[in-house]
């Protein structure tokens, strides 16, 4: 349970300001930092990365697969060298857009175009709120967290468990979780994407969660796995066996490499964007191998490091930057593409919050249609913050509102009304504005608008313990989501089996 605070009593009863439920678009056109020279230069670059140096794969089954469509593979080094032709055949035949199932069809969710979707912070090893501080995710925070994803319109996927639930068995916490995940949302959510089994469970549990059989979840997909790459260069064999998984089953592979300039990659932006994108196209070759059409993201998480500490740096200008030109790489390869909300702040204070803004902002400029870990994130990716997740929430809906284009027609441009009130006058009163006070503008859900006097009055609350006020207000009044009793029986008898088995 979690203690109620003063200013939570004194609003008992008010309603938590939201945007409607509903996906984004950017009508704007994307703004693009790189030539297309540059583009093809970086292009030409990583084909020669793939071609003269490699990646090491360290899946024996994926390098067989790569072999039999005609990649160079030395098994003493595991190394997999790429013909150009290979990797531009195979990544033309990935779609440019396609639509995740969700358990409730009116949160369905659809990658490409114009179309820009925010997931909640998904795998850290802690949590925090301002009650109880920093701690080891259990089970039951996870829960809750759940609960706030599903109660926040303008989050409109579930990042694949907000954070580790400690308390729970390694090798079986994942099914916890999609148990969790059926229960307590009717949105998306992405699957725990380490290795072979943990994949398939995701897909057995989708076909028994949406009532189908695998043939139908291949036809209207509904799993989705961030695939990390291990930069520089490797990709290891729990990632690769759930590519597979997934690309079999016609499931999408957001495809993501973790390069850090200066240590993981080149300390030149353009290098770690070369690098990054030869990551990108090895393993989308490699889905596309083994089945054609199968649905990627092409993702980019690419920023620096403190080159006086060697730590990550988050929401940098170097991270605004490698965002805008990876949207352009994959809008080369007309592939869907992903990006993240960072900051390396440990709390909720006005670092965590400009930076995630100049991670957000680059995401919406340079029209990044999936923004993975867009609300929760804190410390450099480690926590899920209760606060942050708020805090967040409010940009983004502030992010979809500027989004909305502005109207201009005959009855907008009021010219009537501006000479009914004529010189020296005011709007406040005319029915022009009292016709559309209520819906005019955007109302915050989080920000304070009151003068100093009357803040000070109320209590001086600053944002984050507004924060942490909404969402205790949100998890009383969150309301499960039906979900039958014969589905919830046949999970939690799925769950069974395979623990079983584990064990």
């Amino acid at each position: 349970m979690v203690r109620r605070t003063k200013r939570q009593r004194s609003s008992s009863g008010s309603g938590i300001t939201q945007q409607p439920w509903s996906q984004v678009c950017n009508p704007y056109p994307p703004l693009e930092i790189l030539s297309a020279d540059q583009i093809e230069a970086i292009h030409q670059a990583s084909l020669t990365l793939l071609e003269k140096v490699g990646l090491r794969i360290c899946s024996d089954e994926a390098r067989g697969i790569l072999a039999s469509a005609g990649a160079e593979v030395d098994e003493a080094e595991q190394r997999v060298r790429f013909d150009p032709a290979l990797v531009i055949e195979s990544v033309a035949k990935a779609p440019s857009s396609f639509t995740l199932r969700a358990r409730n069809p009116l949160h369905d969710i659809s990658f490409g175009g114009n179309r820009i979707l925010f997931s909640s912070i998904g795998g850290p090893a802690y949590c925090s709120d301002l009650l109880r501080g920093r701690r080891s995710g259990s089970y039951q925070d996870m829960c809750d967290y759940m609960r706030l994803v599903q109660s926040l319109n303008i989050i409109h996927q579930e990042g694949g468990s907000p954070f580790e639930p400690m308390d729970l068995p390694a090798e079986s916490r994942h099914l916890d979780i999609y148990l969790a995940q059926a229960r307590f949302l009717d949105k998306n959510s992405q699957c725990y994407p380490l290795g072979r089994e943990r994949t398939r469970d995701a897909i057995e549990m989708a076909c028994i969660t949406l009532q189908c059989s695998r043939e139908e979840l291949a036809e209207r997909p509904a799993v989705m796995g961030i695939i990390n790459t291990n930069s520089p260069l490797l990709f290891d064999t729990p990632m690769a066996e759930a590519v597979i998984e997934l690309a079999q089953a016609n499931q999408v592979s957001c495809v993501t490499p973790f390069t850090l300039a200066g240590a993981m990659s080149p300390v030149t932006l353009a290098g770690t964007l070369a690098q990054m994108n030869a990551e990108v196209l090895a393993v989308i070759t490699l889905t596309q191998v083994i089945r054609p059409g199968a649905p990627v993201i092409y993702g980019s998480f690419s920023s620096n490091v403190d080159m006086k500490s060697g730590s990550p740096a988050f929401g940098t200008p170097e991270y605004a930057k490698c965002v805008q030109a990876s949207t352009q790489l994959a809008r080369h390869y007309q592939l869907p593409v992903r990006s993240s909300n960072t900051t390396a702040s440990n709390v909720v204070d006005p670092q965590s919050t400009y930076e995630s803004m100049m991670s957000l902002w680059s995401c919406i400029t340079g029209h990044v249609n999936l923004v993975n870990h867009a609300a929760g994130w804190l410390e450099g990716g480690l926590t899920a913050s209760f606060e942050k997740l708020i805090v967040d929430a409010e940009m983004l809906q502030m992010l979809s509102s500027y989004l909305q284009e502005i109207e201009v027609n005959e009855d907008t441009l009021a010219l009537s009304t501006i000479a009914e009130v004529g010189p020296s006058g005011h709007f406040f009163g005319t029915a022009h504005t009292l016709e559309r006070y209520e819906t005019a503008f955007y109302q915050p859900m989080l920000s304070d608008w009151r003068n100093y006097e009357t803040w000070q009055e109320g209590g001086e609350v600053n944002a984050a313990q507004r924060a942490c006020d909404i969402w205790q207000q949100l998890l009383r009044d969150y309301q499960q989501p039906p979900l039958d009793a014969a589905i919830d029986e046949a999970l939690v008898s799925y769950v069974a089996r395979r623990k079983e088995s584990i064990a």
